[in-house]
């Protein structure tokens, strides 16, 4: 892990200062914002969004720090996203790799200590934050079925936003939820092998429900 390096503190340091962070990671279409926004108001929490510092961080990257990053700039939307199996898509996308994971932790290092920080989204890969726990309990990952993430994106109308822009969206759209569903069971294995928290959210899943699962999984308490 290339976390300690990049910000100078061996990990037994970074676990101390980063106490007061509060982990939710997961699959795309997981609810994870949404969550994450709740619990930050309900506990007055500050909001740390991974999804919203992608472009910086990916400006931040150099080719040696990031090179799958790299390659994916240089691709066309048909060379990600059609002319690629779905397992490949997985195994070189750039962030499912961890890179610029270490760009998060810089962030966080430098908010204030106070209030605590929650931060979400789906770079928050299990095996690179678990050893950043201060507890198991300051981190979960929510785990959409298939089902669930197909209606969450269809509910925000963004189901078809990157497989328009090829020259085939239906195979794109297909390639694209084979490969989310497979980073999602991929997320699952780690966790149960970390024995970390995770839930698997479904179509029953309510949101009201979802956030004192979450809000109990961190320890802050049922939901309320």
């Amino acid at each position: 892990m290339r976390t300690g390096g990049a910000v100078g503190d061996d990990v037994a340091d970074l676990r101390a200062r980063l106490r007061h962070v509060h982990w939710i990671g997961g699959g795309s279409g997981a609810g994870k914002s949404t969550v994450a926004r709740r619990i930050a108001e309900r506990y007055g929490l500050r909001l740390y969004r991974t999804d919203d510092v992608m472009a910086e961080h990916a400006a931040r990257s150099s080719p040696e720090r990031c090179p799958s990053l790299t390659a994916f700039k240089a691709m066309d939307m048909d060379e990600r996203w059609l002319n690629r199996s779905p397992e490949v898509m997985l195994d070189t996308f750039h962030w499912y790799r961890g890179e610029a994971f270490d760009l998060i932790v810089e962030d966080l290092l430098r908010l204030p200590p106070g209030p605590g920080v929650v931060v979400e989204g789906f770079r928050l890969l299990p095996h690179l934050v678990a050893p950043l726990l201060a507890a198991p309990r300051r981190a979960v990952w929510l785990l959409p079925t298939p089902e669930f993430r197909r209606a969450a994106f269809v509910s925000r109308g963004t189901l078809w936003d990157i497989a328009a822009r090829t020259s085939d969206p239906g195979r794109a759209l297909d390639n694209l939820l084979v490969r989310d569903r497979m980073f999602t069971e991929r997320l699952a294995g780690e966790v149960r092998r970390l024995g970390l928290p995770g839930i698997e959210v479904d179509t029953a899943t309510t949101e009201a429900a979802l956030t004192g699962r979450v809000a109990t999984a961190l320890g802050l308490g049922p939901d309320r």
